[in-house]
């Protein structure tokens, strides 16, 4: 039984599939993290490694790149007419469109909720300092959201190019 899951595993882990879509999702976030660096936007390597392994959003999409690597693999090396292609391919489409719709919706949404937030937080303020009864201040615990970043079409569109061009390149590995 165990020789058999170790099989499996190293099958798994040298599949050019496999490798396409973990290469894809590194060359992403380097390339996020180098474009991050160089515009000033990192301050420690904390930070650095948090953009390199953790973080979502910018520029390219991870998810566009490794997700447009696995719809090419599965393309190239099981063909266009196979099963596994059109799952992948509608999988391909709800990442995309969750990419440039719902996660940056709300990115934005997370934006301005912070923004009434710090008004908010703002005329409290101005209530203490005017001692106005109780019952018209805010709750203490109104913290700011976590905003999610979304994708521009433009940052999709590279991750989309980066998971083409790498899956193209490892679908000819046997």
């Amino acid at each position: 039984m165990f020789s058999t899951v170790s099989g499996q595993i190293h099958t798994l882990l040298v599949s050019p599939t496999f490798l396409a879509c973990a290469f894809s999702w590194v060359c992403a976030q380097f390339l996020k993290t180098i474009i991050k660096l160089f515009s000033g936007k990192v301050h420690s390597l904390i930070e650095l490694f948090d953009l390199m392994f953790w973080r979502t959003g910018g520029m390219p999409s991870s998810h566009s790149a490794v997700v447009s690597c696995v719809a090419t693999c599965v393309g190239l090396r099981s063909g266009l007419d196979s099963d596994v292609f059109i799952v992948s391919f509608v999988l391909f489409f709800i990442t995309i469109r969750d990419a440039l719709g719902v996660r940056r919706a709300n990115g934005i949404h997370a934006r301005r909720i912070n923004e009434i937030i710090s008004v908010l937080n703002f005329f409290e303020k101005k209530s203490v300092e005017k001692e106005l009864p109780k019952e018209e201040e805010l709750p203490e615990d109104v913290q700011q959201v976590k905003e999610v970043n979304g994708h521009s079409p433009l940052e999709v569109f590279v991750g989309v190019l980066l998971g083409i061009f790498v899956g193209m390149a490892f679908s000819v590995l046997k």
